[in-house]
């Protein structure tokens, strides 16, 4: 068969799913898409049986980042290989070309809590996942037993405590450049936490109005407020994630912030990669994957070989 690279832009609500990945007899999000794409192209009916009518096909995803139960994706990144008789065959009585008409209707199949943000022929050389340079992951979190937007609830952690933010942001700080994360993560079977981290930091949000003006410029009496206002929220860029990996920073960072460890504890939990009980994750809602970036397109098929070699320090 000849195939075709499609890559795949989505944003999906993980409240409702036990993470990315694929797993028998439970609800996951890359289950769901290619639940759908099989139904659009004839691969399973409705109810599950296989069928014989097309080519011999099952849709297989390859996403940036496996995302875990209850962690949310404004923006992530899958490719797939589709036979082009199948892509073809999913135009049907409509006058567009087969991409288009794929994207038309997985958009019209998929459920409210995935949407479908595109879907285009890859370049030459594209991997979802080893292409990529980096990924941007943002954690909120209302502290100080503030009161939330009831409306934010499944997308930011309420935290009783007050925190310190410089105190967490000189932690933060140790995870920047090449580091073997392995006290925050667990590698997968055959594979590393080593990673390097560009960024890493925590700030407050101001409050700010949804408008963007300021009061006294306003031609009515009331601005309402932009829901993330007064949040606190952490910001870390990598070019990969170990599994685990940032809700553990998370985890460990609050920790610092709420004076129940140092800052040289952390700082040791960097230097000394050993994972044990005073570093495990904390609650997934508050986590949000926020962009995966590519380099320009002459220069992914590199990119990805290069990603592919095991690392070391």
């Amino acid at each position: 068969m000849s195939l075709v690279r499609l890559r795949m832009d989505l944003a999906y609500d993980g409240g409702g799913f036990h993470g990315w990945a694929r797993q028998p007899g439970l609800r996951t999000v890359q289950g769901c898409i290619e639940h759908a794409l099989s139904l659009i192209t004839g691969a399973r009916k409705s109810d599950g049986e296989v069928s014989h009518s097309q080519v011999v096909w099952e849709p297989r995803l390859v996403v940036a980042g496996r995302t875990d139960t209850g962690v949310h994706a404004s923006h992530q990144v899958a490719h797939l290989d589709i036979p082009e008789a199948v892509l073809e065959a999913c135009r049907g009585h409509m006058g567009i070309d087969g991409v288009l008409a794929l994207e038309r209707r997985l958009r019209h199949l998929l459920p409210a809590d995935i949407v479908l943000l595109g879907l285009r022929l890859a370049p030459i050389g594209f991997d979802a996942r080893f292409s990529a340079l980096e990924r941007t992951y943002l954690y909120r979190v209302s502290q100080g037993g503030q009161p939330g937007d009831p409306r934010m609830r499944g997308y930011v952690l309420n935290l009783e405590g007050s925190l310190d933010l410089q105190a967490m942001n000189d932690a933060a700080a140790e995870c920047i450049g090449l580091h073997d994360f392995g006290s925050f993560a667990r590698p997968n079977p055959g594979g590393t936490t080593i990673r390097k981290v560009m960024a890493a930091h925590w700030d407050l949000v101001p409050t700010v109005n949804l408008f963007g003006v300021a009061p006294e410029q306003s031609a009515v009496g009331y601005l309402p407020p932009f829901m993330e206002s007064g949040l606190t929220v952490f910001r870390i860029v990598a070019d990969a994630f170990a599994h685990n990996m940032v809700r553990s920073l998370v985890a460990a960072c609050i920790q610092v912030g709420l004076g129940r460890r140092s800052v040289q504890w952390f700082a040791d939990k960097i230097a000394h990669p050993l994972r044990e009980g005073s570093t495990g994750p904390i609650a997934a809602r508050g986590l949000t994957l926020e962009q995966v970036a590519y380099p320009p397109d002459d220069q992914l098929a590199e990119r990805a070989q290069a990603i592919r070699a095991r690392r070391t320090l």
